[in-house]
């Protein structure tokens, strides 16, 4: 993908759709590389339009096995800064060699290692579509004059406070009004929430523990039984 229209045509395949996030619980018993590509081929055979894939080699390896757009991630824990989706350049070019169409990385204003419009920049170079994920309106705008493509709410409530069990729907509201192209990510748990981001104004909806973490969903069902 390397012009514009190539871009438009594969967001288009994207609209009013749902993307499946395929990241198991990292050191859980699906957290395997041929799991993470069963997901995907799950997920996508029921009528997922998009998936979220974190890491190098399985981005590859589900890029091999779907014919769906995927959005690539890294994460990585650093020292210096609390940013750890998409942190680095490097990360962005192996992504775009593994084959993502969409990279998404942390567009936050948090102390970061470089600014937005640099990720953005490398992001565009590689011909890839670049996503920011932010946790506020300000955030979003601040991205989106840098030139981000995407503007995904994935991150709103986790920079500050208790982490949240509702999706952002004011965030996405506030963000489709701007004229962006809104993607809802983040505690999308139920298929009302994701409805209910469509009807917000989402562009997208990504959903993924609800789908991919069954350790997630069963607790959610022991905290409601009162059986935690």
């Amino acid at each position: 993908m390397t012009d514009a229209a190539s871009a438009s045509a594969l967001l288009g395949r994207l609209r009013g759709r749902l993307i499946v996030s395929c990241q198991p619980v990292v050191g859980g018993p699906l957290d395997r590389d041929e799991i993470v590509v069963a997901l995907a081929e799950a997920v996508t055979g029921a009528g997922a339009a998009g998936l979220r894939i974190e890491g190098v080699a399985r981005v590859a390896a589900v890029c091999r096995a779907v014919a769906v757009p995927v959005i690539g991630i890294v994460k990585a824990d650093l020292p210096d800064t609390p940013v750890r989706i998409t942190p680095h350049l490097a990360d962005i070019d192996a992504l775009a060699e593994a084959g993502a169409p969409i990279i998404a990385f942390d567009a936050t204003d948090r102390a970061r290692p470089l600014p937005v419009a640099e990720m953005v920049a490398r992001i565009h170079r590689h011909g890839r579509i670049a996503m920011a994920d932010v946790s506020t309106r300000a955030e979003g705008r601040a991205a989106a004059a840098a030139g981000a493509d995407i503007v995904a709410s994935t991150l709103a409530g986790y920079v500050a406070g208790p982490a949240p069990t509702e999706p952002d729907l004011a965030l996405v509201a506030d963000l489709a009004a701007d004229g962006f192209t809104v993607i809802a990510e983040g505690n999308v748990r139920t298929p009302e929430h994701a409805a209910s981001a469509l009807a917000a104004g989402a562009f997208a909806v990504v959903a993924g523990s609800a789908i991919t973490r069954p350790e997630h969903v069963t607790r959610w069902f022991l905290d409601a039984l009162g059986a935690g």
